[in-house]
């Protein structure tokens, strides 16, 4: 425990501003996993959600909450995964196509090690 008047008002400080950045962390999380639930439920344009995500993202690294570059990096994804989903939908061969790799690299048949 600090005895220093400063020092004991940098630690009220700091902790206030954690608890603060805790929510909005918390808040950046909870829009990405809903667009995230949308998308694998079979949404191909959740236009909203992902909107409110970006903002969100945008937001807290603004703020110096989040890194610019974390915040750059999950937008990335978030929208790449989208538009997958899109094009997927698009094209239901492709959707076949893509389920099958994905139901084979979790069986762990996609590529098979050799040993010697």
């Amino acid at each position: 425990m600090a005895n220093i008047k400063s020092a004991k008002k940098r630690m009220l400080i700091s902790t206030k501003k954690h608890d603060r950045n805790r929510v909005v962390r918390s808040a950046v999380k909870t829009h990405v996993t809903r667009v995230r639930r949308l998308v694998e439920g079979g949404e191909t344009a959740p236009v909203t959600e992902v909107t409110a995500a970006v903002q969100a993202l945008d937001r807290a690294a603004e703020r110096g909450i989040l890194h610019p570059n974390n915040a750059a990096r999950r937008k990335s994804r978030l929208m790449k995964m989208v538009s997958k989903a899109a094009a997927l939908a698009a094209d239901p061969e492709a959707a076949a196509q893509a389920a099958a790799e994905a139901k084979a690299h979790a069986k762990g048949t996609g590529k098979a090690k050799t040993r010697k």
